[in-house]
């Protein structure tokens, strides 16, 4: 898919790795000028320096302080925010336990990273895209903010909390121009999920064939195919879309395939 982005600032969180590089990278071969944010200044800088014209920022998202730098530091040096894509967010591995197990600390930190996160960075994002009336914010969600999982209560509230923000916002920012929506991968392939369950030695290795068969095309997605979702919605033709929630997912959502 190729789209037309040239002129066009985008800051992708998250963008150091995995499905946030994607993203970046993506958009930039589609024309934007990227900012990788991360909280790893380091490897977002690696990014940075393998794509022409982006840059890279520190941006740790629960930093209300440190996520308006960046905004103001993204104005000064690339003069507009376009396309936000709020992709950072972390799960637990330690803590796959029923919810009267789960640790309070363990809750406020995802909590704190995938909404709270999320929300601090929608809101300096909107204040540089209101005034020009123009914009698109683009969250990730999960498959699991839709459908919940068992032993992950604090993700999948998270998730969910980013699924109907993601349609708040909508109703609020779409009036002014900004159009937001949402993307719900399901099972990627990433270097987190082969800890859990692709790789030999993954957590939970012995439980892939049964997580898999409920998805009718029977694999993983790869970060790429999150990218060209986020960039069908950050396309200038998708220009009635607003409020949407996109599954990712193999089929996963659609309904049960195995047989009862």
């Amino acid at each position: 898919m190729k789209v037309n982005l040239h002129g066009q600032v985008a800051l992708v969180t998250g963008a150091a790795g995995g499905i946030g590089q994607s993203i970046a990278s993506t958009l930039a071969a589609n024309g934007a000028r990227v900012v990788y944010a991360d909280v790893n200044i380091d490897a977002a800088c690696q990014c940075a320096a393998a794509t022409p014209g982006a840059i890279a920022l520190r941006m740790d998202v629960t930093d209300e302080a440190e996520v308006e730098a960046v905004m103001a530091e993204t104005l000064k040096r690339c003069g507009r925010l376009d396309i936000l894509v709020n992709n950072a967010g972390i799960n637990t591995t330690a803590h796959r336990v029923n919810i009267d197990r789960f640790p309070a600390e363990e809750w406020d930190r995802i909590l704190r990273v995938d909404l709270t996160g999320l929300f601090l960075v929608s809101k300096a994002g909107a204040k540089l895209m209101l005034p020009r009336k123009s914009g698109r914010i683009v969250n990730i969600a999960s498959v699991l903010g839709i459908v919940p999982a068992r032993l992950q209560c604090a993700y999948v509230a998270a998730k969910a909390g980013v699924v109907n923000l993601t349609k708040a916002m909508a109703l609020e920012l779409g009036p002014q121009g900004v159009l937001v929506n949402c993307i719900a991968p399901g099972s990627i392939l990433t270097e987190g999920t082969k800890k859990l369950f692709y790789d030999a030695d993954g957590m939970f290795s012995e439980r892939v064939q049964s997580m898999l068969a409920h998805i009718p095309l029977g694999r993983p997605g790869t970060c790429d195919e999150i990218a060209h979702a986020t960039l069908f919605l950050a396309a200038p033709e998708s220009s009635y879309i607003n409020g949407a929630v996109l599954p990712v997912d193999g089929g996963w959502l659609a309904g049960y395939i195995r047989e009862f």
